[in-house]
């Protein structure tokens, strides 16, 4: 569900602005100057939208049009081919997205949302309110690259730019260029093909570059920062499982849990997944160990099945299972509750009672393991140089109650966030960035790919479908049936995300 006290704010903050600006134009004294006010700084406004156009970047934009001319020339027919290719691309991944949504509706599998390559992204909704900074700012960087793209390009062409602008919508912003329609229309069908191929081109470009740099990030910071050493606390929930006196804080180096070693972020939820899946680990301890005074408890059944023999909900003491090798049934598991803390600190993992054999030479080892709920699992966590954290609860919760990076600063006066800033800036402009290429490739009313395609039929069928209102009619069909694609696909995204 949309939370409602950010609809309330949004709603408040619009209704608030629309009120000022009806006041002001309806005031016999403040009308004139409050309206010349808006126009010389470019401003427009009507209801839940907020619009600024300048002519300050048009000398910019004409620099830029004049650099190296056979260059462009190449760069720019680059894009007319992309442009193609990404308009027929974006009608299949559009067609597939609509077939993973229905799957899922009809399924009801959850998993199935996260294989699409296309979501609905509603703030608040499926977008952590931490992070919309990350995702306002990199939407409005890739609009207005998308309308560069168009500027030059249409500059290049001899196209006339009017002005540059940016707007927000609800909470939305972007970017917009005013090209002057009559030279648009004077120039040949292949012209204005590169013009309107020019944006979604950049933004494929801008998202091949976050990419790049994403990938090299530990190049670039290898001089303050280092990585492969383990996985680096940035943050822990107050109240979450490895929150406490023996849990993570910030600044700890995770470098495994259990046996599984952890390298980095991936490794850390990669070991936990694995751990999720497989069975209890084990742990060798001494055979002297197993002691009744050690609280030898009467096992009893829980309620999923599972046993139990420490009744006292102790916060120290856990039941573990174990074959006894002196007792008359080998495969008789017997059960004590014992310190978990005493029993694990420095002991081997195993599965069998050999494994423990294989380990220790000195006194005998049986192997012992924790017998718990389903799908609860105890792990230890190893961030040197403290204790082990030990977690005993679903392992997603613990994965859920850390921030981890990658990267450790080499001295200590480096800020812990800067690479998780980047890192996730670059990944928002990647997706945001490349969202943009695609949509707005799409043949459909009101975005560049109802340009590109009606530019695209006129250079390519003005030979064979001769009469110029026939091919409109296609395109008209065409447009039709991708704004009908492009729509099924929003209002089932849209109704996935916040009505489930």
């Amino acid at each position: 569900m949309i939370p409602v006290p950010l609809l309330v704010c949004v709603m408040a903050v619009w209704c608030s602005v629309y009120l000022a600006d009806t006041l002001l134009k309806s005031s016999a004294k403040h009308r004139i100057s409050y309206e010349s006010w808006l126009a010389s700084r470019g401003l427009m406004l009507s209801p839940f939208h907020l619009r600024w156009q300048t002519t300050m970047f048009n000398r910019l934009f004409a620099y830029c049009a004049r650099i190296n001319p056979r260059a462009l020339y190449i760069w720019f027919n680059g894009g007319l081919v992309f442009g193609i290719v990404a308009m027929v691309g974006s009608v299949v991944l559009l067609i597939r997205t609509l077939q993973q949504t229905l799957a899922q509706m009809t399924t009801n599998n959850p998993r199935m949302g996260g294989q699409q390559a296309l979501q609905v992204v509603v703030p608040g909704v499926n977008l952590p309110t931490s992070q919309l900074a990350y995702f306002f700012i990199a939407l409005l960087l890739s609009g207005v690259i998308h309308e560069l793209g168009h500027a030059v390009a249409a500059l290049r062409e001899q196209v006339r730019v009017n002005g540059f602008g940016m707007f927000v919508f609800v909470v939305y912003p972007g970017a917009f260029v005013d090209l002057f329609t009559t030279h648009l229309n004077l120039v040949s069908p292949t012209q204005q093909l590169r013009i309107f191929c020019a944006g979604v081109w950049h933004n494929f470009v801008l998202c091949v570059a976050a990419l790049a740099f994403l990938f090299l990030l530990p190049v670039f910071l290898f001089p303050m920062y280092y990585t492969g050493a383990g996985a680096l606390v940035t943050e822990v929930i107050q109240g979450s499982a490895a929150d406490g006196p023996r849990g993570l804080s910030v600044g700890d180096i995770v470098t495994g849990l259990e046996n599984c070693p952890v390298k980095g972020v991936e490794d850390w939820s990669s070991c936990l997944s694995r751990l999720s899946y497989t069975p209890q680990t084990g742990y060798c301890v001494p055979v002297i160990g197993l002691q009744p005074s050690w609280a030898h408890g009467r096992a009893f059944k829980r309620l999923d099945g599972t046993m139990d023999c420490c009744s006292n909900n102790s916060l120290t003491d856990l039941c573990f299972s174990y074959m006894n090798p002196e007792g008359r049934n080998s495969r008789d598991r017997e059960y004590a509750c014992m310190p978990v803390r005493k029993m694990v600190t420095g002991t081997h993992v195993c599965r069998t009672n050999e494994d423990c054999a294989a380990h220790t030479h000195a006194a005998a080892s049986i192997c012992v393991t924790p017998s718990l709920e389903n799908q609860t699992r105890f792990i230890r966590v190893t961030h040197p140089p403290n204790t082990h954290m030990l977690f005993v609860g679903y392992p997603p919760h613990l994965q859920f109650s850390v921030s981890l990076t990658n990267f450790i600063p080499r001295f200590g006066f480096l800020h812990l966030d800067l690479p998780v800033f980047l890192e996730t800036f670059c990944k928002y402009l990647v997706s945001l960035s490349g969202a943009l290429a695609v949509v707005n490739s799409v043949p459909c009313f009101a975005l560049d790919g109802q340009w590109m395609l009606n530019a695209l039929l006129e250079a390519t069928l003005v030979t064979i479908v001769t009469d110029r209102q026939k091919r409109e009619l296609i395109g008209f069909f065409l447009l039709l049936a991708g704004s009908a694609l492009l729509a099924a696909n929003v209002a089932l995204g849209l109704w996935m995300v916040t009505a489930r």
